[in-house]
């Protein structure tokens, strides 16, 4: 999670949530997040679906990847705890701040966003029990590793006979 990429990666501005609804079935929801160090957090509605998912397992994983080739990828597995919150959390309107938007636009959208969670929201806090960073040229998925290694063990075994 220290790295140069994984901290490049947790500066970004959407990761991919999954977590298992309540009918059993997985899910995976894009949603803005912030980073501090420690937790990654995401904010939603006092009526969304997925809180009540989220309290009968709040086992989670996230995906934050770029859209280049090759991609870099950071995987984070965790539990999620849910913080009911007065207002609109800090981190809202943080995570929301480096999109394309002129200050008038962000007084307006400050404003809707307000008015809209006037009771309040919900802070999804996530602190990473398991990470890991792909980036396709020093760290590879797992099962790539294992075929990379099983390449060269072949090509090995080839010079030697």
């Amino acid at each position: 999670m220290n790295r140069p990429l994984s901290q490049e990666l947790l500066a970004r501005d959407l990761t991919r949530l999954a977590y298992v609804a309540k009918d059993g079935t997985p899910r995976s929801i894009p949603i803005s997040f912030s980073w501090n160090g420690a937790e990654v957090v995401m904010c939603t509605t006092k009526n969304s679906a997925k809180l009540a998912a989220l309290r009968a397992n709040p086992m989670v994983a996230l995906t934050i990847d770029t859209e280049v080739h090759p991609p870099k990828i950071l995987l984070i597995r965790g539990r999620a705890e849910l913080d009911y919150v007065d207002g609109i959390p800090d981190e809202y309107l943080e995570m929301n701040g480096s999109y394309e938007i002129t200050p008038e636009q962000r007084v307006e959208w400050e404003a809707e966003i307000r008015s809209l969670y006037a009771d309040g929201m919900v802070r999804i806090v996530v602190t990473p029990t398991w990470a890991k960073l792909i980036d396709f040229e020093t760290t590879l998925p797992s099962a790539v590793e294992e075929l990379v290694q099983r390449r060269a063990q072949a090509e090995s075994a080839q010079a030697n006979a």
